[in-house]
């Protein structure tokens, strides 16, 4: 039975294209990337079996993709025998070590639909790829990741290895605050058009690479399916635990120092994709206007209760005050997809200044009332402030957009632009 995770972290959502892959490709619907490094032995039995499974199971056009990384044993060479003899098998050649690095190559080099990678000693059972990767095609979610850690899973290892996998996921949760339980299964798929999006932001190289991956993806919002998996351990593994252990450590302590400081790269994701530029003025006008209601009512809401209180000038400055203030940090966040402190005070000061536009806009309306019609009434009032506020509101969203929050915002809110 599949797992599916469909909630977004801290309330996010992101506007994302998932539509169907076309059933008529005549190019590789999934590129399966075999990341390798001197795997001479379990090479060509490997990836003859995955072939055949593939050929047997997968209704859609494949590819498999040996991403060598600097082997410096026969592996090079099966790897070119392999591709020459299978027609739906290439290989590449890496100067560097590194599987974060073998999968951004092989990837980024691909125009397959859907991108996915496994072991070479296929230590996972070969018959969940069709459920890994069968919500991708379908354009249900944006990632899919094997999970050893779900009460489906049958896993074979040792008491060692399940106790580092443990330890290190239930560390990612509570260090990281992440919702995917198994970060390290070499069995994963991204659909190419998020992979697109995602690699760039993607520092590590290594080991760590799978799990930044999935923090960014899951903190801008995506939809990451799990798959219970079989699993058996390789007791040939070439993994060293102590090094990868302490690489991965060093690479949470990176990502948790971005969080904490608002510097993870997830709003510049989330600012560039979907199936229309979410950037473009109409995404960004719909999100403005969304916050625009929002504010609107809460200043009608605050407006009415200070009125009595106060008087009419007074309670509209001070409701316009306290809305424009929510309104600019909510437009930061989710009009103009900044996140983090940086810049936050300044942002917050222009948008102050663009209040004071705003507050001349209907006081001077207001006092115009006062001044065209005696003692009119608080329904009179309010009519005129909203149709001034709406005036108001079309000046605020651009100057929002060209002065506060201009397209040279960087995603901390610091200079520089989206990439």
């Amino acid at each position: 039975m599949n797992r599916r995770r469909d909630e977004r972290p801290h309330g996010e959502r992101r506007s994302v294209d998932r539509r169907p892959v076309r059933a008529d490709h005549t190019e590789p619907v999934l590129d399966v990337v075999v990341p390798v490094f001197n795997e001479e032995t379990d090479l060509e039995p490997g990836v003859r079996r995955l072939h055949a499974h593939l050929r047997e199971t997968f209704p859609y056009p494949f590819r498999i993709t040996v991403a060598d990384n600097a082997s410096t044993d026969a592996t090079p060479l099966i790897a070119a025998r392999l591709a020459a003899e299978l027609p739906e098998a290439r290989w590449i050649r890496l100067d560097e070590k590194g599987r974060g690095r073998a999968l951004r190559t092989a990837w980024s080099a691909s125009r397959a639909s859907v991108l996915a990678y496994l072991d070479v000693d296929l230590s996972t059972e070969l018959n969940a790829l069709l459920p890994l990767v069968a919500p991708l095609i379908s354009g249900h979610s944006d990632i899919a990741i094997g999970t050893r850690l779900a009460r489906g899973s049958r896993v074979v290892r040792g008491p060692r290895r399940e106790i580092i996998s443990r330890c290190y996921n239930a560390l990612l949760r509570s260090a990281l605050a992440v919702g995917f339980s198994d970060a390290q299964c070499g069995f994963k798929a991204v659909r190419r058009d998020v992979a697109e999006r995602l690699l760039p932001l993607v520092e590590d190289s290594a080991w760590f690479f799978d799990t930044e991956l999935l923090v960014i993806a899951e903190r801008a919002g995506l939809r990451i399916h799990e798959v219970p998996v079989d699993w058996v351990d390789d007791p040939d593994s070439r993994v060293d635990l102590v090094s990868t252990a302490v690489a991965d450590l060093r690479g949470i302590a990176r990502i948790g120092r971005a969080l904490a400081r608002g510097t993870l790269p997830t709003a510049r994701f989330g600012r560039s994709a979907g199936g229309g530029p979410p950037d473009s003025l109409t995404a960004q006008l719909l999100r403005f206007g969304a916050v625009g209601v929002v504010s609107t009512i809460g200043y009608v809401l605050l407006y009415a209760a200070l009125r009595p209180v106060t008087g009419p000038q007074p309670a509209n400055a001070w409701a316009l005050l306290v809305c424009a203030l929510a309104n600019t940090a909510a437009n930061r966040r989710l009009t103009f997809g900044l996140r983090g402190s940086g810049g936050a005070v300044r942002h917050q000061v222009k948008g102050l200044a663009v209040f004071g536009l705003g507050l001349a806009l209907t006081s001077g309306s207001l006092a115009a009332l006062h001044r065209w019609t005696q003692a009119p009434g608080r329904a009179a009032e309010i009519a005129v402030l909203v149709g001034a506020n709406l005036a108001a509101t079309l000046l605020r969203f651009a100057l929002l957009r060209t002065w506060v929050f201009p397209a040279t915002a960087h995603d901390d809110g610091t200079k520089g632009g989206p990439r």
